[in-house]
């Protein structure tokens, strides 16, 4: 089976994702200043940034895929463990802005980041026991550090929330930072095998 299927499903249940989490900013209600807006600045900061965790999935969710010529059982399952973590993201979100960043919401919030972190490791690992070590896909990703240093910053807050809560705020800020700059390690392996320019692929 080829990837086009669990690619949609898997942008479908993203899209939802981000809708949930938009539906949590609610406009102030008979209060036009800028006091209500400054009130709501919390939500929205850590719609923002979850909004960008989910993104930054999203977008090496497809170049995995891409890279992988065909689809397994162990593949679906992996990638619904990546799902189901993803989708706890909104609630998460929800009860950190809700409670001023407390450091219990916020330990919760590193927590579920971290399992998504796993998870995406996890379904890498699957798709490589498929495609096989030697693929285009094993050569992109080589020993994954930056993914593999997320997941020990991720822990490294989860223990910080109850100690520095900014701390760990500013960890999960940073590694979606690292990851906002572009990997292009996928695209250029299969540029590289196609004669394609990695604005191509």
């Amino acid at each position: 089976m080829g990837t086009g299927r669990l690619e949609a499903f898997s942008d479908g249940v993203i899209a939802i994702i981000i809708t949930i989490m938009v539906l949590e900013l609610k406009p102030p209600h008979h209060d036009t200043s800028w006091h209500a807006l400054r009130e709501l600045l919390p939500v929205f900061l850590s719609y923002v940034l979850s909004f960008v965790y989910v993104g930054i999935y999203w977008n090496n969710h497809h170049h995995l895929l891409h890279a992988t010529p065909y689809v397994r059982g162990g593949m679906l399952w992996a990638n619904l463990h990546l799902l189901f973590w993803l989708s706890l993201i909104p609630f998460t979100t929800a009860w950190m802005d809700e409670n001023h960043f407390a450091p219990l919401p916020t330990a919760v919030y590193g927590f579920v980041l971290l399992m998504c972190g796993v998870a995406y490791v996890i379904l890498q690992q699957v798709i490589l026991c498929v495609v096989g070590r030697d693929s285009v896909l094993a050569q992109a990703l080589g020993r994954d550090r930056k993914g593999k240093a997320s997941i020990v910053l991720y822990a490294a807050a989860v223990g910080l929330s109850f100690v520095y809560v900014v701390v760990a705020q500013a960890i999960y800020v940073l590694t979606a930072a690292m990851w906002l700059v572009p990997d292009r390690r996928i695209e250029r392996r299969i540029g590289q095998g196609s004669g394609l320019s990695p604005d191509q692929v």
